[in-house]
């Protein structure tokens, strides 16, 4: 089902806003929804929003759902610079300031995980509840083929191209819709977008990625009720960065999935969708 079949039937605006002054990152988002708690997506690296095009529908008939593209990806502002944890801190926070949500649930995906897991710690009043879906923050190895099929996908970009690069998120590789690779490539193709690239895979960099990592420290500083979404077939980590998440932040339980890669909320979206609505409304 593509973003744009499932939100059909719901009230939902995809807009762009300034985050941040004074000067701020103009910055795409969707909205979708209009009562309970609102609830932020945030993507992982190189991505955008419609990472979540299985998940808005659902989420939006019980909460204000909101999915932004990260500084440097998708239609936001792509300024000239590498970008670090705190950056992408920055940008949730301003874009939050900007839409007036004091206290939101927060779930991200891969570097969004990350990063959520970053501003629950430094910003635990603005938190309700807090998912942890395949994040990365803890393994200080560099994934080297999510590098080069990154740099690949965005040099000349093709459609092929594209799609080995969302082949790498998925187990079952032939749940890449042609609509999923025509949304990417069309993010890829954006002048300059090479660059932006460059600036986003700068946690890559094995020195200024283990200045960004979560500590202890910052886990246990997290005090939201935290699920964990782990899968058996992630490709950056094993279960037992999971169980790690899980362990160390007080309040937080883990639940592996069997059947997906390092896109559950997508590969196996009806599942997750049922756990991460439990979860939120309990």
């Amino acid at each position: 089902m593509s973003l744009w079949t499932s939100v059909s039937t719901i009230p939902f605006q995809i807009d762009y806003l300034q985050a941040g002054h004074p000067d701020g990152i103009r910055t795409r988002y969707l909205q979708a929804g209009d009562k309970g708690d609102a609830i932020v997506f945030l993507h992982g690296t190189g991505g955008h929003l419609e990472a979540f095009q299985q998940n808005i529908a659902a989420h939006a008939q019980h909460f204000r759902v909101f999915a932004m593209d990260f500084i440097g990806h998708g239609y936001s502002d792509k300024p000239d610079r590498p970008y670090e944890i705190r950056d992408y801190v920055k940008h949730v926070l301003d874009f939050c300031n900007a839409k007036g949500l004091k206290r939101i649930h927060l779930s991200g995906e891969s570097l969004g995980g990350w990063v959520a897991a970053k501003f629950a710690a430094d910003y635990p009043d603005r938190v309700g509840k807090l998912v942890l879906n395949t994040a990365g923050g803890l393994n200080p190895e560099v994934a080297s083929s999510l590098y080069e099929l990154s740099i690949q996908a965005v040099t000349n970009p093709t459609r092929e191209k594209t799609r080995k690069r969302l082949e790498w998120l998925l187990h079952d590789k032939s749940l890449v819709t042609e609509d999923l690779v025509d949304a990417r490539y069309q993010i890829y193709c954006q002048p300059g977008f090479k660059r932006a690239m460059e600036n986003i895979l700068t946690l890559q960099n094995l020195k200024i990625r283990k200045r960004n990592l979560l500590t202890d420290k910052d886990l246990r500083s997290i005090v939201a009720p935290t699920l964990v979404v782990w899968t058996d077939h992630d490709p950056t980590g094993a279960v037992t960065v999971g169980q790690r998440f899980a362990s160390t932040i007080s309040n937080a339980r883990l639940v592996v999935l069997k059947n997906s890669g390092h896109w559950p909320q997508y590969e196996e979206a009806e599942l997750f969708n049922k756990l991460h609505m439990d979860f939120l409304s309990s």
